[in-house]
């Protein structure tokens, strides 16, 4: 069999590390509760963690990252650092996320190298993904698609959006804002690789049940 081009053989790489339900942790500087958390959203079945945390100084930043790197590799799933490229380096993370005004994919890539993921937020603007995927990133994200506490003043982005960034990127999809296992069904649908939730898994009362029924849209059960 020919070798697959190398676009195409990272996207599959990429498509196999961002899938399912993509958790992103909350602000918090208790940092037993926050891996107390983060490992029973594990235990139900979460694929990918984001660590963000924007109440955090630096050295909390830090010993937090390596904590939950430490559980991801535990659980075999994919770490993935908010903002901060530097970070993902000390910690050896799996990747960063870059919002509008965290840095362009260009110098995180410099400073990290081929093998880490990069994320980028494309809010509700296919074109903004179009650029990330020409400039390099492994992944683009979208949202909000529904109203987020998060969130609260969010570009509003669309299904319609959602499947024509389906039709026209090779790159896994996230999408992102007010999601929970009652209307997320529809963006998996409509082509999301993965779902992106801090809310409704971290914040619920039985966050391994949360974190099972959202795993479940994509057509599996939790370990």
């Amino acid at each position: 069999m020919a070798a697959l081009p190398r676009d195409i053989k990272e996207s599959k790489i990429s498509i196999a590390r961002i899938k399912g339900l993509y958790g992103i942790t909350p602000d918090s500087t208790d940092t037993e509760d926050l891996i107390q958390r983060a490992r029973q959203a594990l235990v139900g079945g979460m694929q990918v963690l984001q660590y963000r945390n924007k109440i955090a100084d630096s050295a909390l930043r830090l010993l937090q990252a390596r904590a939950l790197r430490s559980l991801c590799r535990e659980f075999g799933v994919t770490f993935i650092v908010n903002d901060d490229a530097q970070l993902v380096a000390t910690v050896d993370a799996d990747g960063v996320h870059l919002g509008a005004t965290d840095g362009e994919v260009k110098a995180a890539r410099a400073l990290l190298g081929r093998d880490k993921l990069i994320g980028v937020s494309c809010y509700n603007q296919l074109a903004l993904s179009q650029e990330a995927a020409v400039a390099g990133a492994d992944y683009v994200a979208f949202g909000a698609f529904y109203s987020s506490s998060v969130k609260p003043n969010a570009a509003v982005a669309t299904l319609d959006l959602l499947r024509e960034a389906r039709a026209t990127l090779k790159l896994p999809i996230v999408a992102i804002g007010g999601i929970e296992a009652a209307n997320g069904a529809a963006l998996v649908t409509a082509g999301a690789n993965a779902l992106a939730v801090i809310s409704a898994v971290f914040g619920a009362a039985d966050i391994k049940q949360a974190a099972q029924d959202l795993t479940k849209l994509f057509g599996k059960e939790s370990v």
